[in-house]
């Protein structure tokens, strides 16, 4: 379960300092790892799932409620890039279960005309929502003071659907919508696995490679941290891609296992001098290589 906060008086004078904020977050991707994607059965993954946003969402709630934030820039930060995170994983493990529990028992053609329907739904909700979602996706802030402060509620109403989740003094006026834009990112994977599933043969047989293996010829903590950086730079699916999906990807592509990927990472930070090594050589490596093509 998440850790119990308890919120002392010096650490409310400190509240807008992102620490309690990132532990509260950190305590979050902790329990999904180890206590939600661990669970193979769909709906009681999803259960679970809403239980530890609900429980994380809570405990962000109670923090913000003790003292307002310090300036509109670090509610803005807030309500754009930390509360998002807990709100869309609730939204996408509802949906997912809502799913699941919609979907029809038997029959494999009525199922994939289920979820084929369900992917239309979700193709609308973007097209009606496009110019916000290209606003987030190019990283414009000129709309930031109307779309992710509390004073412009007014102004820019509640997606009626997400009525239940609205608390005014925890609520800007688009944080939400930005939360389910990741969530049916995240459902548009579920789903796809979901008719790759249906559509696969029950003995499957080997498509001709399109592409040439690639196998990984360097240390595994040379790769570990190449994924931590990509992660990081969330220039993989608009940094939508949780970590444990990067490595996952990794390994497939690579056809490598990467075990103990966290505690690789904990080494490469407690490693003396430059941290980064591998980076730093793929750096010399390219400009070397610019020089000679150069000459």
């Amino acid at each position: 379960m998440l850790l119990n906060l308890s919120i002392s008086p010096y650490v409310l004078t400190c509240l807008t300092d992102v620490t309690m904020f990132a532990t509260t977050l950190q305590n979050f991707h902790h329990e999904l790892k180890t206590q939600v994607f661990v669970i193979p059965e769909t709906l009681k993954k999803a259960e679970v799932g809403i239980e530890v946003a609900s429980k994380t969402l809570i405990c962000l709630k109670e923090l913000v409620e003790q003292e307002d934030f310090e300036d509109v820039p670090h509610e803005i930060h807030f309500f754009k890039h930390l509360k998002p995170c807990p709100m869309s994983y609730l939204i996408y493990f509802t949906e997912m279960r809502t799913c699941e529990m919609r979907k029809p028992k038997a029959g494999a053609s009525f199922q994939i005309r289920f979820y084929k329907k369900e992917l239309r739904k979700i193709n609308k909700f973007f097209n009606h929502n496009m110019h916000f979602v290209r606003y987030m996706e190019e990283e414009h802030t000129y709309l930031d003071h109307q779309f992710f402060t509390r004073n412009t509620q007014q102004n820019f109403p509640m997606t009626p659907m997400l009525y239940h989740y609205d608390y005014p003094d925890f609520s800007s006026a688009y944080d939400m919508l930005w939360a389910k834009v990741q969530a049916m990112y995240r459902l548009i994977h579920y789903i796809r696995d979901a008719l790759k599933t249906l559509n696969s043969p029950s003995e499957t047989v080997p498509l001709p490679q399109k592409y040439h293996v690639m196998l990984w010829s360097g240390s595994k903590t040379a790769l570990v941290e190449l994924i931590y950086a990509l992660h990081a730079s969330q220039y993989l699916n608009h940094g939508l891609s949780d970590l444990s999906t990067l490595v996952a990807s990794f390994e497939g592509f690579f056809n490598i296992k990467l075990d103990g990927v966290y505690k690789t990472y904990g080494e490469i930070k407690a490693r003396k001098g430059s941290r980064t090594k591998f980076l730093e050589e793929l750096i010399l490596k390219l400009e070397y290589k610019m020089r000679q093509d150069d000459v």
